[in-house]
């Protein structure tokens, strides 16, 4: 079974629908013992980095967070994926979960050509860098809907997938130990991303 974990700022319908599609067990959760009983735990989010941390934290399950992520497959999607790492520089400085070494900054700041659009949006190609079993019905170069107006930086060493928009290297998906995660939404992302999701599990 796959535990989605319901803090309140997921996309939580369609992500639940992606799976059933698949004829795959999923459990939208808030619970810490469901947690614990699931093969598996996918942290969704959308919108700000420091409003999600404080409703997660108000949650009480990061340290069940942490704990699981030892002994399980954890999937951060989206925002649960800036969630992961060390630190956000989203309107001030927020700590993140520290799991993937790394932090989340505006890509905006970082953009060499000011002409592109903030938030990106849209459909990307995804340049996978190295091997992964979560790519494993993944060809290099499909296409991934992305929403986003921050990005990891500083995470080469987990980095499993970029995506170029402009001059930069966008963070498409990490990974490190039982730890993976994708900034594009993989319930969006059409055949490619169902395909991701059955991979994931399949860990």
């Amino acid at each position: 079974m796959t535990a989605i974990v319901d803090y309140g700022v997921g996309n939580l319908f369609s992500l639940g629908s992606s799976l059933r599609a698949l004829g795959l067990e999923a459990e939208v959760t808030c619970e810490a013992e469901r947690l614990r009983a699931a093969d598996r735990i996918i942290l969704p989010g959308v919108g700000a980095f420091g409003d999600a941390r404080a409703k997660l934290d108000a949650t009480g399950l990061v340290p069940v967070l942490l704990e699981e992520a030892e002994r399980k497959p954890l999937l951060g999607i989206c925002l649960g994926m800036q969630l992961l790492f060390d630190r956000s520089f989203e309107y001030g400085e927020h700590p993140g979960l520290g799991l993937i070494p790394g932090e989340v900054a505006s890509l905006e700041e970082d953009l060499a050509d000011k002409a592109l659009k903030v938030p990106h949006m849209g459909w990307n190609s995804l340049e996978l860098v190295r091997e992964d079993p979560l790519f494993k019905y993944f060809q290099d170069g499909e296409y991934v809907y992305y929403v986003h107006s921050f990005y990891a930086r500083n995470c080469r060493e987990s980095t499993l997938g970029v995506s170029l928009y402009g001059n930069l290297a966008v963070t498409g998906a990490v990974r490190r130990g039982n730890v993976w995660g994708t900034q594009f939404h993989p319930e969006k992302s059409g055949d490619a991303g169902l395909r991701l999701l059955r991979a994931f599990a399949e860990l």
